[in-house]
């Protein structure tokens, strides 16, 4: 269970649980496009916990997703309310496997990691009245999933992968969402089958990670395949939103990848991973005393886990222009060496948890009922699409291809934190990523999780 370091809330202070909730309408296909998205992320979900999910829909966000939760693990778990904040968390026998809150219900899409159909849709009754839609984990490559069939593993078992999603449709309500999140095949022809078997299964959005299995992501997604993509699914004539993962930076380089891509949207995992303001045109920088903080201050009034929050304030990075780097220094060390949220009075006291809630309320009912962030992607058909490169290229040929347009590559190493310079200077940053907030490689892939 959560600990607590939260003092006495006194009867005058607000309830959050009894704060009115603005009504959405059911997810459509149409929200599922012309937006960026918060990626789930492994790692037990600390990188997507309840206060990143906030903050990423106070800067733009259109929709989140949670980490994937195995559907097994959810299974016996207890729903628990929080009286004072409204938290919801769903307790298992030693932590809490899921947690959320009613205001971010119309934006949140859960992750089911699953290889069993009966299994995903007794997890999926679960949690329905707390989200918004149910996504299939098809594409992550870690062995603690694809040991039990789940993941990238279904991508090699198509009649598996597609009766979890028929199952999970057939189950859930007309405006419960379903959708999936898949890696490429090395095959584009295969993909594009895979693909077509997907979408008639009746799901709403589908998430292609431009890797393939065996990519990690050192290795530069290849976007240039999707442009493919999206338009066979479009000329299935089903409405399905096809979203870009892999490799963007932020909200203005976004509109490269849907350039290259076609995408309708963009999912960002590792740069909202390093600054979860990077869905606004203008990411916050010198995060250790705009945004830390706060997001500290939030997670301690919200009852998040310690541990959790920690994790995440060590991986946030962004450029900066009034931060000594002695005072950045000194806070994270101070992070990195505290057991709880009270061995941070001297950084972050006072603690106005309760006031970074506030502006988080503001602005998420500033959207006035929709889904739209303040600063919305232009509908693709706006959207100058570059020049098709043709997908029977071979993955191999596709990465060379790309390898040989050196702006793009500049861009794709800062985005990575690998070097373009020698070790002993520094990397020049491209201008593109300097204005992304991301001139602090993010962190290494040692401490990083991996959007699934």
């Amino acid at each position: 269970m959560s600990r607590r370091s939260r003092p006495p809330t006194p009867d005058s202070s607000p309830r959050i649980s009894k704060k009115p909730r603005l009504e959405y309408p059911p997810l459509t296909a149409d929200d599922y496009k012309n937006g960026l998205m918060l990626a789930p992320m492994v790692r037990s979900g600390a990188c997507t916990a309840v206060p990143t999910r906030l903050y990423a829909l106070k800067h733009g966000a259109k929709l989140v997703w949670g980490p994937e939760t195995v559907d097994k693990a959810i299974l016996h778990t207890t729903r628990v309310v929080d009286p004072v904040t409204g938290v919801i968390s769903y307790h298992g026998k030693s932590k809490a496997i899921f947690t959320t809150h009613p205001i971010e219900k119309p934006f949140l899409i859960y992750q089911i990691g699953s290889a069993d159909p009966e299994l995903a849709v007794q997890a999926a009754k679960m949690v329905q009245q707390d989200v918004s839609g149910f996504d299939l984990n098809c594409g992550c490559p870690k062995p603690f999933s694809t040991h039990a069939g789940m993941g990238a593993a279904l991508l090699s078992n198509p009649d598996l992968l597609c009766s979890i999603l028929t199952a999970l449709r057939q189950a859930m309500p007309p405006e419960i969402t379903i959708s999936a999140k898949i890696r490429l095949l090395p095959s584009q022809e295969d993909t594009l089958k895979l693909v077509e078997r997907i979408v008639n299964t009746g799901i709403t959005a589908l998430t292609v990670h431009c890797r393939t299995r065996n990519m990690r992501k050192k290795e530069r997604a290849v976007i240039e395949r999707l442009r493919e993509i999206v338009e066979f699914v479009e000329r299935m004539g089903k409405g399905i939103a096809v979203i870009e993962n892999g490799d963007c930076l932020g909200y203005e380089d976004s509109k490269r990848v849907r350039q290259v891509t076609g995408a309708h949207s963009v999912m960002i995992a590792e740069a909202a991973e390093a600054n979860p303001t990077c869905f606004s045109p203008t990411p916050l920088k010198d995060l250790e005393q705009t945004f830390v903080p706060g997001y500290i201050r939030l997670g301690k009034y919200l009852g998040n886990h310690w541990t959790s929050t920690k994790f995440c304030a060590t991986q946030f990075v962004g450029a900066h222009e009034n931060t000594r780097k002695n005072d950045s220094k000194a806070m994270r060390e101070a992070i990195v060496r505290a057991k709880c949220y009270e061995d941070l009075d001297s950084f972050v006291a006072p603690w106005t948890g309760e006031q970074e809630w506030a502006e988080i309320v503001e602005a998420i009912e500033k959207r006035g009922g929709q889904r739209a962030p303040p600063h919305p992607l232009p509908p693709i058909e706006e959207v100058e699409v570059a020049p098709f490169i043709p997908a029977a290229l071979s993955v191999s040929e596709a990465q060379t291809q790309k390898e040989n347009d050196a702006a793009s590559t500049a861009v794709h190493e800062a985005s990575l934190g690998q070097e373009s310079a020698p070790a002993a200077d520094k990397p020049q940053i491209p201008p593109t990523a300097s204005l992304l907030g991301l001139d602090v490689p993010p962190p290494s892939s040692e401490t990083v999780d991996v959007a699934v």
